[in-house]
């Protein structure tokens, strides 16, 4: 759909398989992305997200209620030692860093703001299980928590319910600081209305 868009007129880098893919969103995971059309740009751009100036706003749906309105995870994340397509808190790990905020409360789930301010692979996903609050359709790191969750509910959900709704970064051309939003999808919004406290 890109090249289609651009009319092949993309970055390079990232090769044939990622042309003009500056970062990525896990699969399952909808919302905002930078894709560069030219070489600089894709250059000036990964040096933001690797410096971290870039500033990424998640919405998730969880299940259960975080135990505080505010929490701050900063916990090492590595491949996990065993199930070499998961991540784990590991000690060894990479540093990783999120700050979730409580937006709404719904039916034994909440609408969580997560704030990134490192870029591990599947992040916001192990963070939110080590709260003991795993992302609502993640089957991957749900267990027992989404088991209860289901239960309770008799929600189902198509897809783990993880948007990243803002994007802030530096224009690579004219420095001006850029915030991009992305409208949660429809599947998301029927979710939230599914689980609204009635």
């Amino acid at each position: 759909a890109l090249l289609h868009h651009c009319n092949g007129q993309l970055s390079g880098i990232g090769g044939v398989a990622r042309p003009g893919i500056v970062h990525r969103l896990d699969k399952d995971t909808s919302g905002c992305i930078v894709v560069a059309k030219n070489d600089t740009t894709h250059l000036v751009l990964s040096a933001q997200f690797a410096k971290r100036t870039t500033t990424k706003i998640y919405h998730a749906l969880v299940c259960g209620q975080p135990s505080k309105p505010k929490h701050t995870v900063k916990e090492p994340l590595a491949r996990h030692p065993v199930h070499r397509k998961k991540i784990a808190i590991t000690p060894n790990g990479r540093e990783a860093h999120t700050h979730f905020r409580v937006l709404e409360k719904l039916n034994h789930s909440a609408l969580i703001e997560a704030t990134l301010h490192t870029g591990r692979t599947h992040q916001i996903r192990v963070h939110l299980q080590h709260l003991g609050c795993p992302v609502v359709g993640d089957a991957v790191y749900g267990g027992r928590p989404a088991s209860a969750f289901a239960q309770a509910t008799g929600y189902t959900a198509p897809r783990q319910m993880l948007h990243a709704v803002s994007l802030s970064f530096d224009h690579p051309a004219s420095d001006e600081r850029l915030t991009l939003e992305a409208p949660l999808p429809e599947d998301f919004s029927k979710a939230m209305d599914f689980l609204k406290i009635r």
